[in-house]
C-alpha cells in the first residue's frame, strides 16, 4: 500500500499541503495515489536524524553493514508483484524490464554486502616505526578509508530501481558507513517509496540507528536545492541531465563548506566505424546497432547517439541499411510525457540544423507518448562547425558522421565533449593501423568497446561507468560496481596512535583477518 508520505528517518510524514501525482504513460492517465512534498521542517529533520545516525552508523562493523544490505534485498523482494506492478504503472516499461532491473538492484546490494563482510575494501596501510632510523625517526602511520558523512541521492527517471532509491548509490553509501537521504525522482515516487519501506523495514530487523535512511517527495527543485546546500549533507550522488547535474555541482561548489556531487550525466557514446569492418560485415552490424539505439527507446545513458565513419560505399551501404532496418522496429513508450516532450523539441532542434540530412523517420502512427526512431547524418565539416549537431538527444535517434578521411575522423573525437564510453567497430588486423583514432577516443571516453554496443553497463569490479565532464562531474570515479563505494569516503591517517585505540582494521592483532599493506608488502598477516 502506497501512502504518498515521506519517510523521515523510520517514520511516514505528510506535513506539507503541496501534493503531486504519478503519471501512466502507456494509459496517458495520472496515477491514483496523491505524494505530499517534503516541508522544510521534514527536510531538516531527515538531515538532522542522519547526522545522529552516522556516529554510531559509521562504527557498524561489515558483518553487520553486510546483514543490513541483505536484508534490503530480501524485503525488496518481499514486495513482489506490487513493486513491479507499480513500476509498471509509473514507467510505461514492461514487466520484463521491471524484473530485470529488480534483478540488478537486488545483485548489486548483495555485491555491496559481499565487499563490506570481507572488509579489506579499507584499504589499510601500515608503515610500522623505526625510532632508530637516522637523521629522522621513523613514526608509526596506519592509514584507511572513512565515511564522509550523511550522503543525498536522487533517483534517476530512467531507472526507477537500479539508480534511485536502493540503487548502486545509496548501496555504494551505505555500505560505506554514510546515511542516506533519498530525494525521490517524482516520476516514479510510488515505487520509490515501496523501496524505501523495504530499507525501513531491514534497517529495523538489523538494528541501523533511526535515520539511516529517509525517502524525501519532490515535484520541483526547491527539495533538492535545500538538501544540497545543507550544511550537514557532505556528499550527493546524481544520475540524470546535463542542465540538473551541473545545477547541482554549482550549488555544492558555492557553500561555505564545498562537497563533492558525483553527478553521471549526458553522453552521446560515439562508434568508430572504421572501413574493414564495415565493408565486410556493414549489413550485420547495422541490424545490431538499429537495435541497440531503440533498446528502451533510446532512454539508456549509453545509447549509441552518434556513429562516425569514413566516407565511401560500404559507409552508405551502412547507413542505407541502418535505415531501413530501424523503420522495421516497433516505436514503444517513453517514461512520461515531459520526456518525450523533450525527445521531440531536441530532435526537431537537431533536424533543423543546416546540413543534416534525415535517412530514416517512422512515419506510421503511433500509439500516445511512443517515440518515433529517427536516423539523421551529416558531413564531418558542418558537424564540427555547429557544436549544436553535439548534443544528446534522449530517446531513438542517432547521427551518422561522414568524414572525408582519417584525419578528420580524429578532429572529431579530439572535439566531442567528454563521454561514457566510445565503441570500435574494426577487423583486429586495422586496429593499429588506426591507432591515433583509439588514443584520440581513450582521451574522450569512460569505458571503450570493441565490436559491440555501449547500450548493458555489467555491474561489476572491472566496470568503469563515468567518464570526463560532462559525461561525470569527476572522470576518476565510476558509478558501477564495487569502486564505487570510493565516492563516499576519504583516507584517514593515525600517526603514533596506541594500538588498543586504534579501528580493527588497524590493530597489531588484524582481528577482522582483512588483506593490508604493512611496510609495503600485502598480507593478511599479524603485526
Amino acid at each position: 500500500m502506497i501512502s504518498g508520505k515521506n519517510y523521515i528517518g523510520n517514520q511516514l510524514s505528510a506535513e506539507s499541503t503541496k501534493t503531486y501525482k504519478t503519471f501512466n504513460s502507456k494509459l496517458n492517465l495520472e496515477n491514483e495515489t496523491i505524494f505530499h512534498e517534503a516541508s522544510s521542517e521534514e527536510i531538516e529533520k531527515s538531515i538532522s536524524l542522519a547526522a545522529d545516525a552516522f556516529e554510531s552508523f559509521k562504527k557498524v562493523s561489515g558483518l553487520k553493514k553486510s546483514e543490513f544490505l541483505n536484508t534490503i534485498a530480501d524485503e525488496i523482494l518481499k514486495l513482489d508483484q506490487t513493486l513491479i506492478n507499480t513500476y509498471m504503472s509509473e514507467t510505461g516499461l514492461p514487466e520484463g524490464r521491471a524484473k530485470g532491473e529488480r534483478g540488478r538492484t537486488i545483485g548489486q546490494l548483495r555485491m555491496f554486502a559481499e565487499l563490506v563482510a570481507n572488509g579489506s575494501w579499507v584499504e589499510a596501510t601500515i608503515d610500522t616505526a623505526n625510532l632508530e632510523r637516522k637523521p629522522i625517526p621513523k613514526q608509526d602511520i596506519r592509514k584507511m578509508l572513512v565515511p564522509l558523512g550523511p550522503v543525498v541521492v536522487f533517483g534517476a527517471s530512467n531507472f526507477p530501481l537500479a539508480y534511485s532509491t536502493a540503487g548502486g548509490d545509496t548501496a555504494a553509501a551505505l555500505a560505506a558507513g554514510c546515511p542516506v537521504i533519498v530525494k525521490s525522482h517524482p516520476m516514479h515516487a510510488g515505487t520509490g517509496e515501496l523501496v524505501a519501506s523495504a530499507i525501513i523495514n531491514a534497517a529495523k530487523k538489523t538494528g541501523m540507528p533511526n535515520g539511516v535512511f529517509s525517502n524525501l517527495n519532490s515535484s520541483g527543485i526547491e527539495v533538492g536545492t535545500k538538501l544540497v546546500k545543507h550544511p550537514k549533507v557532505k556528499a550527493v550522488g546524481f544520475t540524470g541531465s546535463i542542465k540538473g547535474g551541473r545545477a547541482l555541482f554549482d550549488l555544492a561548489s558555492q557553500r561555505s563548506e564545498p562537497i563533492p556531487v558525483f553527478a553521471e550525466m549526458g553522453s552521446v557514446n560515439p562508434v568508430i566505424l572504421l572501413p574493414k569492418a564495415t565493408t565486410s560485415k556493414g549489413a550485420d552490424l547495422a541490424k545490431t546497432y538499429a537495435q541497440s539505439i531503440t533498446l528502451g527507446t533510446g532512454q539508456f545513458c549509453t545509447n549509441p547517439g552518434l556513429l562516425l565513419g569514413i566516407k565511401g560505399e560500404s559507409l552508405d551501404n551502412f547507413i542505407n541499411t541502418l535505415s531501413d532496418e530501424i523503420i522495421k522496429i516497433e516505436p514503444s513508450c517513453m517514461l512520461h510525457p515531459n520526456i518525450i516532450g523533450n525527445y521531440e523539441k531536441n530532435k526537431t532542434n537537431a533536424i533543423q540544423q543546416k546540413g543534416l540530412i534525415i535517412t530514416a523517420n517512422y512515419e506510421s502512427d503511433v500509439a500516445v507518448n511512443h517515440a518515433k526512431q529517427t536516423i539523421t547524418t551529416v558531413e564531418g565539416k558542418t558537424f564540427l562547425e555547429n557544436t549544436t549537431l553535439h548534443q544528446e538527444v534522449f530517446g531513438p535517434f542517432s547521427m551518422v558522421v561522414q568524414c572525408e578521411d582519417i584525419k578528420e575522423l580524429e578532429t572529431v573525437i579530439t572535439n566531442l565533449e567528454g563521454q561514457l564510453t566510445g565503441t570500435i567497430l574494426g577487423e583486429d588486423d586495422e586496429i593499429e593501423m588506426y591507432s591515433p583514432i583509439i588514443n584520440a577516443l581513450q582521451n574522450r571516453v569512460g569505458r571503450i568497446i570493441f565490436n559491440g554496443v555501449p547500450t548493458g553497463v555489467e555491474v561489476c569490479p572491472s566496470m568503469l561507468h563515468g567518464g570526463p565532464y560532462p559525461a561525470s562531474t569527476d572522470s576518476r570515479f565510476t558509478a558501477v560496481g564495487i569502486h564505487s563505494i570510493k565516492r563516499w569516503v576519504r583516507p584517514f591517517s593515525y600517526q603514533s596512535w596506541p594500538n588498543n585505540l586504534l579501528p580493527n582494521e588497524l590493530k597489531n592483532e588484524n582481528p577482522l583477518h582483512i588483506s593490508r599493506l604493512v611496510d609495503g608488502k600485502q598480507t593478511h598477516d599479524q603485526i
